[in-house]
């Protein structure tokens, strides 16, 4: 069944004119961002510093070596959103948003659990706005509709997937393998409709509990079909959120 769903939509998106979720790059879209000057937009500044997160996200992955880090304290960097949050800061500092270029560019923390509900913490990141330092805009979101079937919701979360782009900073409140809770990492390629594969970045997705602390591993390129991340957000109370980092990215 899985796999009938995968190949009725890659069908139906072959033959949809624009994606359920995609934000697309026109005029309406840069408006909305507050962007006017789209002939002084270099889309390679945007790439360059997608391309340090990835590396630096290597970095980390090799330097860790393998072992157990530290995923207890509220400081310790392999902490899951702590792990994006650092890649993030660590490579920001050379850039600005066009619209906003005196305004240094943070990463929003996560909405705080009873501002989630119905939905379960994790799903999202609170609402910030770019004129105060936020360079991400909402690509695409899934969220448990109970007024639908499963199978329904299936096909929802299949075709939110298929969304994700190199440089997705992806939020996620799960059910799956590795535990019930929320979960955050960064898509390193684009999402492949010839494969289903998706790769990504991510600390504590794996880990273990050693004396009452917790402890994570490192994962850079790591590599599943779709269906991984449907299975894991295609619950009641739970979804996913893609933030992309908005078009306008220039040089400080």
């Amino acid at each position: 069944m899985k796999r009938f769903l995968l190949a009725y939509l890659c069908i139906f998106m072959m033959f949809s004119t624009c994606s359920l979720a995609e934000y697309p790059v026109d005029l309406a879209t840069a408006e909305r961002m507050g962007i006017t000057q789209l002939d002084k937009i270099d889309p390679t500044i945007r790439a360059t510093w997608i391309d340090e997160m990835v590396e630096l996200a290597r970095t980390l992955y090799v330097k860790a070596d393998g072992k157990l880090q530290s995923a207890h304290y509220s400081d310790d960097i392999y902490v899951c959103k702590n792990f994006t949050v650092h890649i993030f800061k660590n490579t920001a500092s050379k850039y600005r948003m066009l619209a906003y270029p005196n305004v240094k560019m943070t990463i929003p923390n996560n909405r705080k659990r009873d501002d989630c509900k119905p939905y379960s913490y994790g799903i999202e990141w609170e609402d910030k706005a770019a004129s105060d330092g936020n360079p991400f805009f909402e690509a695409a979101r899934f969220r448990y509709n109970d007024d639908l079937s499963e199978e329904e919701n299936r096909i929802q979360a299949i075709i939110f997937m298929t969304n994700v782009k190199k440089g997705d900073f992806f939020q996620m409140s799960a059910e799956y393998e590795y535990g019930i809770d929320a979960h955050s990492l960064i898509f390193i390629s684009d999402y492949d409709p010839a494969t289903h594969l998706v790769h990504w970045t991510d600390s504590n997705m794996k880990g273990k509990t050693i004396d009452g602390e917790r402890f994570g591993y490192v994962q850079f390129n790591a590599e599943e079909e779709i269906d991984f991340f449907v299975d894991a957000i295609c619950h009641k109370k739970r979804g996913a959120t893609l933030y992309r980092l908005r078009y306008d990215i220039i040089r400080k």
